[in-house]
């Protein structure tokens, strides 16, 4: 091997042997502490990159052994049982439907008291009774218009359909070769 990159080979030695230096310190400290150990948060910690440990199967099988040792300082986690989480979810569902409803009535309510307002400071000084009772024929009147227009809409898509089938037919029939 030529003589001048030596230096740059005993460089590159020398700054691995540092970051293993740092891993292994950072695991020693982990360990101390019961912290999670993965190769994330090592590489993190060591200030290297994840791919330097998955290079160095020896540091990576040192961080997989940690892993599997239960930290020794670490509380236990609170555990749930599936059936109260189950219960702890059907409670939440219960009182999310009871504030639903309880949020319409109070938006029905609130709709309520501010259309009597707008009417009132529309219709000053106007019977109201008068007002209300013209109000709702002219509703009845266009919803008896709106079931009379859907009915003819219904008409016409099943006319439209009839003529589209009997497109289809002729062109079906025009398309055909004849025999000479």
């Amino acid at each position: 091997m030529p003589r001048d990159t030596l230096p740059m080979r005993e460089g590159r030695r020398a700054d691995s042997e540092c970051r293993r230096q740092r891993v292994l310190e950072v695991l020693r400290l982990a360990e101390q502490r019961g912290e999670e150990i993965t190769v994330s948060s090592v590489a993190r910690r060591a200030r290297v990159d994840r791919t330097f440990l998955y290079r160095h199967r020896d540091l990576l099988e040192i961080v997989h052994a940690a892993q599997q040792v239960p930290p020794t300082d670490a509380r236990p986690a609170p555990t749930a049982s599936t059936a109260s989480l189950r219960a702890d979810l059907l409670n939440a569902e219960e009182r999310s439907k009871r504030l639903n409803t309880r949020v319409l009535k109070l938006e029905k309510k609130l709709s309520t008291v501010l259309g009597e307002h707008l009417w009132q400071d529309a219709h000053a000084g106007s019977d109201p009774a008068l007002d209300v009772d013209t109000m709702r024929r002219r509703v009845e009147k266009l919803e008896q218009q709106c079931a009379d227009l859907g009915l003819q809409l219904e008409e016409r898509t099943d006319e439209l359909a009839a003529a589209r089938s009997a497109n289809r037919e002729l062109m079906v029939g025009l398309n055909r070769p004849t025999a000479i």
